[in-house]
C-alpha cells in the first residue's frame, strides 16, 4: 500500500433514505491512494447503496464527499467518472456484439473530426490499456469470444481509460475460476503499485485476507468498524458484521430423531 496518508476519498456522515427505509445512517468511509480496501457486510447492510452514492447513481440526503481534500458534488455517473471514480458491477456491461476497442470507448469514441470515428487511434489506445492489465488479445476480437475473466479485464481497462483514481469492484470473483481470480488479483496488485485505490466488495473472507490492506464493515446501514486486514481474524470481521460472537450464530440444540419420512433404494 502507498505510504501516503492523505486520503484520495472521504465520505462523511453519508445518509440515504428510501420510502420507509433508512438505508445509510451517517456512514463514514476513507480511502487512500494505492490502498485495497475491503467493504463488507451482510446482504442489506448498505454496501451497494453507499457505492451508488459514490458513483452518482443515488443522491445522498445528508453528508459530504471529498476528493483529495476538496468537497465535491457527484450529480450523476458521468460526473463520477470525470472525477476519476469507476465502478465494475457484478453483472458485467461488456457487449458481446462489439469488439474490445469498441467496448472500452463505447460512447466516447475517438474521432478524427467531429463526425468520423478514428478506429486506428481507438485500437492503438485500447492496445495500451490491454497491455496495462496484461491481456494479450487482439483489440479487434469480438467480446462474445472472450472468457468471463477476459471480460473482467476489459472492464478494468475501461476504468483505466478514464484515468481512474478509485476503482470499485463489486463481487468481482463471483463467476471466476480460481486461476482467473489469481489473474485478477495480479492486476489489482499492479494497480495498487501505481497508486490506484481499490474498493473491493466481497463475501469471500479468504479473498479479503489474500488481497486487501484494510477492512471497512457496514451493519444495518451504519459504520460498524474498520480493521487492518493483517491484524484481524475472520471471527473479528464476522462479529463486526453481525453484531455478536460467531459461536452465537447457530444454536446448538439436540433434536430427537423421528420416524423415517423418505426411503430410497
Amino acid at each position: 500500500m502507498s505510504n501516503s496518508r492523505i486520503p484520495i476519498l472521504e465520505m462523511r456522515g453519508i445518509t440515504k433514505r428510501f420510502p420507509g427505509v433508512l438505508a445509510l445512517d451517517h456512514v463514514d468511509l476513507t480511502v487512500y491512494p494505492g490502498q485495497v480496501l475491503a467493504l463488507v457486510g451482510e446482504n442489506g447492510a448498505g454496501k451497494s447503496t453507499l457505492m451508488k452514492v459514490l458513483s452518482g447513481v443515488h443522491q445522498m440526503d445528508e453528508g459530504e464527499i471529498l476528493m483529495e481534500g476538496k468537497p465535491v458534488k457527484i450529480e450523476n455517473p458521468l460526473a463520477s467518472q470525470m472525477m476519476g471514480i469507476s465502478i465494475i458491477y457484478q453483472e458485467l456491461s461488456v457487449l458481446d456484439n462489439m469488439n474490445i476497442a469498441e467496448n472500452i470507448f463505447l460512447g466516447r469514441e475517438k474521432r478524427s473530426s467531429h463526425v468520423f470515428v478514428d478506429k486506428k487511434k481507438m485500437h492503438a489506445e485500447a492496445r495500451k490499456l490491454l497491455d496495462e492489465v496484461g491481456l494479450d488479445v487482439d483489440t479487434h476480437t469480438m467480446a462474445g469470444e472472450l472468457s468471463t475473466a477476459q471480460k473482467q479485464m476489459i472492464e478494468v481497462a475501461k476504468a483505466l481509460s478514464f484515468n481512474s483514481k478509485i476503482i470499485i469492484m463489486d463481487e468481482p470473483t463471483s463467476s471466476l475460476t480460481e486461476t482467473e481470480t489469481d489473474i485478477l488479483f495480479g492486476i489489482i496488485r499492479k494497480l495498487r503499485e501505481k497508486g490506484v485505490a481499490i474498493v473491493f466488495i466481497s463475501h469471500k473472507l479468504a479473498e479479503i485476507f489474500a488481497i486487501t490492506d484494510e477492512v471497512a464493515i457496514l451493519r444495518d446501514g451504519v459504520s460498524a468498524g474498520r480493521m487492518v486486514t493483517e491484524g484481524c481474524t475472520e471471527n473479528d470481521i464476522i462479529k463486526a458484521m453481525v453484531g455478536r460472537d460467531v459461536d452465537d450464530l447457530y444454536a446448538k440444540q439436540a433434536a430427537p430423531i423421528g420416524d423415517v419420512v423418505l426411503e430410497v433404494k
